[in-house]
């Protein structure tokens, strides 16, 4: 009777099993019963009661049947995905496909005829429409799109010759015979110099010269060195110290005729290791495409991942290398070879060139001697125009009148062309897609160089990457410490890009169902907005300077005058939605943190202190106040926009109020000291900061990455006045007001670059300082550091014998850590942590030289020592080796190159 015993009521069995299987279905078949007799409203409410019972795995187990059972692959992705998705699927679309899209359905028709899909191609192709569509108008970009190209002439090269004439005219046979003569005249006077080189640098040469014996690279005037008690008689006067100190730096090996390499064997021929090109390749292959990328660009390890197979790349240091010694790097990449396209790939903006630290190359400076003389060899390296060889420049010198000026400068100076984007992308670097400045070419210049899909992916996420590769180069770089900078570059950027994947977000089903419910909510919270996020940018243009040479730029100057007026209303609005997005992320500040902060705070149940909140927020709050009031001004210009309405008069009111950014500027270290002080000190503040800080409300972002959105801002700013100015006419009123205030916020944006060096170069100095054991206080002001060089110190006990004769002994490993007023020479060890393969440098302080007393002599390489120097200071000497001759040249020249900086001081 055990098995008969009941629980809750007298007719349910409790234990027995098989009663309890059969009165159960009995009840399942009654309430399926009453579940066929009841209406929709009553089914509904029994669902809902039921649902709301359910735990969540019962839950899962729904959602699982359903999904089994639904096809979802007979569903219509435009019905299901956001409108904002789906539009962007469309917009890969080229016009022909999406005509052809648009009879598929209705869904799709009203997909397809969007303003935001057709706008961009008709802005592509410069096909404006002549007035602004009302809010219920539907396609008339597509309308205008189709009415443009009907009314195309689609002539043959014959017919338009024909019709239009052809721009050369043909030549009399008489003329044809002299410009012959000429080029035969030339070619033999070329010829003649090249041969007579030839004959003097094999007179020049020593009789004990060899195969392996010295350098061809590097050519010493071997003076006899001043031993320290000759020194010491001397009574080391400074005049004389100085002489002797450009003395032995005039003795230094140079490096001559870079442009003229390929004319005579000064330079071995074996291939360099640094280029990214195919040994095997044949002699008779096109000139390749070569690609200069700067360590300055932010991830640029994921730039030279993007990079075309076949494509020639080079990885320099920008802050370790002169122009001489950037001009060997490209020289022993091509090999002798003239390119058919170079690219550099530098940090810039709208007015110059930050090619090198120290050389900001812009339209004041471009004249210089050793300037002139590197964009004149340069551009010897590069297929003449006639060819199709060009220089791109991948910063937005196409943006501003200066910029155009500097194109236009070095174009007459080489005699090549030189082209540069013309976009203006406020806060990313999209402005390498954008158009460019130059003749139309069958492909783009980042097409010709990289690989445009993972050059899209790099330029909209730059910052981003850029922090995460600062710890994913912490952790390789001691693996890769003995690779080439553009191989280990390479690698890291595979290795983020496959990161990066699609197919290993989509495996990971928890970062699927948050961007999932990310982009729900983003679609809730703003849906206007992302038609906006589609549009081209607004700043595209395509801008020239006259220029006689090139009958192309006269052509491109002519089409902007035409269609200033249009430019600058896209530029005026451009400005407008990047301030009212500057904005919105201060509002993200004072509602996700200050307003929640301040409510604990009045309720007594404070997170944070009264004082510890002015200090971290009072300033983005004065910021906010201000920038609010600079969009209604802007707001309120540009609702009743105009070929003579001014912009200039509200820059210059907002630029008498900057006091605000500097209060925020000087305060800066502080409040992030006092955000992580609180952080550590008060658990109810690390939890607030872990529930508010990357989340939607913030855009994924913290709150330190939010305080960052001022500083950035002065850089759009200045971006933004340059393309404003570029298309306003120098009679408008408002060119005057734009000018003043390009400087006045130029001056701000050196003050805010001024302050971010001296944090950076301190950090710098105190870690080098750090890892130095016995070092002396390195913080100085204006000191930085400019290049470490890895050596092996050498030792000689045969004074008297020749340089050429001598043997010596390998007796310590040293670092050289070259400062812009002084040298510190360590002694490098490798100490190696137990059960790990990787090994970490110590380094011990030996001596440091000031740059005005340290003298500098070659040794040439013989048969027993190659890539040799000499660093003699007032009590010390030593004798150095480096690993290369590549290693050699480019410490030697970067040496030489800042003690004489220091010298002029």
């Amino acid at each position: 009777m055990e098995s008969f015993r009941t629980r809750f009521s007298a007719w349910t069995p409790f234990s027995n099993k098989s009663l309890n299987r059969q009165l159960f279905q009995e009840r399942v078949a009654l309430i399926s019963h009453w579940f066929d007799l009841w209406t929709n409203k009553q089914r509904q409410e029994f669902l809902f009661t039921i649902f709301l019972r359910c735990t969540k795995s019962q839950l899962r187990f729904l959602h699982d049947q359903f999904s089994e059972r639904m096809q979802v692959a007979r569903v219509d992705f435009s019905t299901v995905l956001p409108r904002f998705i789906s539009l962007h699927i469309f917009s890969f679309l080229n016009p022909k496909d999406l005509c052809v899209a648009a009879q598929v359905s209705w869904p799709w028709k009203f997909l397809t005829e969007q303003d935001c899909l057709w706008m961009p191609k008709c802005i592509r192709l410069g096909w404006f429409l002549p007035y602004t569509p009302t809010d219920h108008e539907y396609g008339a970009w597509k309308h205008h799109y189709i009415a443009c190209v009907s009314s195309l002439d689609w002539l043959t090269p014959r017919e338009a010759a024909a019709l239009y004439g052809t721009l050369n005219e043909p030549k009399t046979e008489e003329e044809e015979l002299q410009e012959r003569q000429r080029e035969k005249h030339l070619r033999k006077i070329m010829w003649e110099k090249i041969a007579l080189r030839k004959k003097e640098l094999f007179r020049a040469r020593p009789p004990w010269v060899s195969g392996t014996g010295c350098s061809r690279l590097l050519k010493s005037q071997c003076q006899p060195r001043l031993s320290p008690p000759v020194r010491d008689r001397v009574g080391l006067h400074e005049a004389l110290e100085k002489q002797l100190v450009l003395a032995s730096l005039e003795a230094l090996p140079k490096r001559r005729n870079v442009s003229g390499r390929y004319s005579y064997p000064l330079l071995s021929k074996k291939s360099w290791r640094g280029g990214l090109k195919n040994d095997d390749s044949p002699s008779c292959a096109s000139p390749p495409h070569f690609i200069l990328i700067s360590s300055r660009i932010p991830a640029y390890e994921m730039v030279v991942d993007s990079v075309r197979t076949g494509v020639t790349s080079v990885v320099y240091e920008h802050s370790s290398l002169t122009l001489e010694s950037l001009l060997y790097l490209i020289d022993k990449a091509l090999d002798g070879q003239k390119a058919q396209s170079v690219g550099i790939f530098s940090n810039g903006d709208s007015r110059e060139i930050n090619l090198l630290q120290g050389y900001k190359i812009g339209i004041k400076n471009l004249l210089k001697p050793e300037v002139r003389d590197f964009w004149e060899k340069l551009g010897s390296c590069v297929a003449p125009e006639e060819e199709g060889g060009h220089v791109d420049l991948f910063v937005p010198l196409g943006a501003s009148e200066s910029g155009v000026e500097v194109l236009s400068q070095l174009s007459q100076l080489t005699g090549t062309l030189f082209t540069a984007p013309t976009g203006v992308a406020t806060g990313s670097y999209q402005h390498v897609l954008s158009d460019w400045l130059g003749p139309p070419q069958g492909r783009t210049p980042p097409s010709i160089y990289f690989s445009e899909s993972k050059l899209q992916t790099w330029a909209s996420f730059t910052d981003f990457l850029e922090d995460t590769l600062k710890s994913v180069r912490k952790q390789l770089s001691p693996l890769f410490k003995e690779l080439q900078k553009n191989v280990s570059g390479r690698m890291i950027g595979q290795f983020m890009f496959d990161t990066m994947g699609v197919t290993d977000t989509l495996n990971n089903q928890e970062t699927a169902g948050a961007l999932a419910d990310g982009l729900t909510e983003l679609s809730r919270e703003n849906p206007e907005s992302n038609a906006l996020e589609d549009n081209p940018q607004d700043t595209e243009s395509r801008l020239s300077k006259s220029d006689p040479n090139f009958g192309v730029l006269v052509q491109l100057e002519r089409k902007l005058q035409m269609d200033s007026a249009a430019k600058r209303t896209r530029v005026a609005g451009e400005l407008l939605q990047s301030e009212r997005r500057y904005v919105q992320m201060l509002e993200v500040v004072r509602d996700v943190y200050v307003r929640p902060l301040k409510a604990a705070l009045s309720s007594n149940r404070a997170i944070l202190s009264a004082a510890n909140i002015q200090i971290i927020f009072s300033d983005i709050l004065q910021i906010l106040s201000l920038n609010r009031q600079f969009l209604d001004n802007l707001r309120d210009r540009l609702q009743d926009w105009g070929p003579a309405r001014r912009v200039g008069e509200i820059f210059m009111k907002f630029g008498s109020q900057l006091n605000t950014y500097t209060n925020f500027f000087n305060n800066y270290p502080v409040v992030l000291k006092t955000i992580e002080k609180c952080r550590e000190a008060r658990p109810a503040f690390r939890a607030f900061l872990k529930r508010h800080d990357k989340t939607i409300a913030t855009n994924m972002l913290s709150l330190p990455e939010l305080l960052l959105y001022p500083s950035r801002r002065f850089e759009e700013y200045i971006h933004l006045l340059y393309a404003l100015r570029l298309h306003t006419p120098a009679e408008h009123v408002d060119r005057g007001d734009l000018t003043t205030a390009i400087d006045r916020i130029k001056t701000y944006k050196g003050y805010i670059d001024q302050m971010k060096q001296n944090i950076n170069r301190k950090d710098q100095l105190s870690d080098i300082q750090k890892s130095i054991w016995g070092c002396p206080p390195l913080s100085e002001a204006h000191r930085y550091l400019i290049r470490v060089q890895d050596v092996a110190q050498l030792h000689s006990c045969e004074e008297e014998t020749s340089f050429f004769l001598r043997l010596y002994e390998h007796t310590r490993d040293l670092s050289l850590f070259l400062f812009n007023d002084a040298l510190l020479v360590c002694s490098r060890g490798t100490s190696h942590t137990p059960f790990e393969r990787t090994s970490k440098s110590t380094y011990q302080f030996i001596a440091s030289v000031a740059l005005h007393r340290l003298l500098v002599e070659d040794i040439p390489d013989s048969k027993y020592i190659k890539n040799a120097f000499i660093l003699q200071g007032p009590r010390y000497e030593w004798i150095c080796a480096t690993e290369s001759e590549d290693d050699k040249f480019l410490w030697l020249s970067i040496l030489q190159n800042t003690i004489k900086s220091t010298m002029q001081k």
